[in-house]
């Protein structure tokens, strides 16, 4: 028996011959600005025509009430725009728009959850922009299961995704997250679309974050920052004020430090508290601040700094809502939990950057010099950082910069002198 022959098929004349690179239209991927510039930062400059972003984000944290003012937006300078709404009737849908002023005569609204009848809105409306929300929400006829199903949101996806390249239509989906914060539905989602953005924020904080995690037409590393109230959702282009607590007089247990959103410099303060108490266990509670790494800036304190920790209840958290995620604010949470120890205000005016070892030493953080130049421009006079800062970085000319090896000559600069048992006893 001979082996098996292969499979033929028939050659088919392509209707759009293939042509030289440098002869394809540039134009046809130009980025067309939303409206909304926090939003545009993070895609890279505007909406694609054909391009579909995917939007995730938890229940209530602000996708439907931007999302929305886009669409008006995008109306508003002249477009048409499409909003189908598979949650919320259209009533509720302009009941928003009349409260965060996004009204707009070529913003037209359709609540429909069949795959079918939303195409057919597509064909008459011939909409400029097209939101869907949500992705979940909408159920095709010739596909078993229920709407949000994996094989409901594929067919919904690729049919929104397939009419959106076809006909040139900006296509915004919103889509729902899981327990754990990913995104719901099948990992092939986010292969089919063209952009992938999160919307995050603390549901009681007003301050929300929108992250590229995937982009084809710019940057991964940027972040957009909107303040969310009763009046809509608004961008955010110098946030740093917000995650700044004011005050008359300086007060023991803050500290200020330099993080890097994206590769936006932000200013963020951390709060510290330590209390006596006679519980058997005592508390270590933290908010906006990975709690492991308090746990190991604690023990170092106690081991390197011969700080007083046992039976004390500690408290760590930040101001405005902001999440500090990488090393590069171990200094200062350790100042804070050394001035709250010594009742010692660190001076309002100084900032503290580097990332705390188990041996107490100070360690480089990559973007110092961001960091410093936004300290600089916020006025702050004064800047903690790892040794070696001032042979790789820029320093701005009214900053004074103090580079500590450890965290024992970091806490000095409090007035502790070179142990903090000196002063506790």
């Amino acid at each position: 028996m001979g082996a098996p022959g292969a499979r033929t098929r028939a050659v088919t004349t392509p209707g759009r011959p293939a042509l030289p690179i440098g002869e394809v239209d540039i134009t046809r991927a130009a980025a067309n600005p939303s409206g909304v510039e926090e939003f545009d930062r993070v895609l890279g400059g505007g909406l694609v025509p054909g391009a579909v972003v995917l939007v995730a984000g938890e229940p209530g944290i602000g996708k439907s009430t931007l999302l929305l003012d886009v669409a008006a937006r995008a109306a508003q300078s002249g477009a048409t725009a499409l909003y189908v709404s598979g949650e919320e009737s259209a009533a509720q849908v302009r009941s928003r728009a009349e409260r965060i002023e996004a009204m707009a005569r070529s913003l037209f609204l359709a609540a429909e959850t069949d795959l079918a009848t939303v195409l057919g809105q597509i064909d008459q409306v011939q909409p400029d922009l097209l939101v869907i929300d949500s992705v979940q929400t909408i159920a095709s006829a010739e596909v078993d299961g229920a709407a949000g199903n994996v094989s409901q949101v594929r067919e919904v996806a690729a049919a929104i995704i397939s009419v959106a390249k076809q006909r040139g239509i900006a296509a915004l989906i919103v889509g729902h997250v899981t327990k754990d914060g990913s995104i719901a539905g099948p990992r092939i989602l986010e292969h089919l679309v063209d952009v992938v953005v999160t919307f995050e924020g603390e549901r009681h904080s007003r301050l929300r974050l929108v992250r590229a995690v995937k982009n084809r037409f710019g940057p991964t590393d940027e972040v957009g920052c909107f303040d969310l109230s009763d009046a809509g959702i608004t961008g955010l282009p110098d946030p740093s004020g917000l995650f700044l607590s004011q005050r008359a007089a300086p007060v023991s247990g803050t500290c200020i430090t330099a993080t890097v959103e994206g590769r936006r410099p932000l200013l963020a303060e951390v709060q510290a508290l330590v209390a006596a108490t006679t519980a058997p266990q005592p508390r270590r509670a933290t908010s906006g601040v990975d709690s492991a790494r308090v746990a190991m800036i604690t023990a170092v304190l106690e081991r390197r700094a011969n700080a007083p920790l046992k039976g004390h209840d500690v408290y760590v958290s930040t101001v405005g809502g902001v999440r500090l995620r990488e090393p590069s604010s171990d200094l200062a949470v350790a100042m804070a939990l050394a001035s709250a120890i010594l009742d010692i205000p660190t001076d309002p005016r100084l900032i503290a950057i580097g990332e705390v070892g188990l041996a107490g030493e100070i360690r480089p953080v990559p973007g110092v010099e961001r960091r410093l130049a936004e300290a600089s421009r916020l006025a702050f006079t004064t800047a903690l950082v790892p040794v070696g800062t001032r042979g790789t970085a820029s320093i701005p000319e009214r900053l004074e910069v103090i580079e500590v090896p450890d965290l024992t000559s970091a806490v000095r600069r409090l007035g502790a002198g070179p142990r903090l048992a000196v002063v506790d006893g």
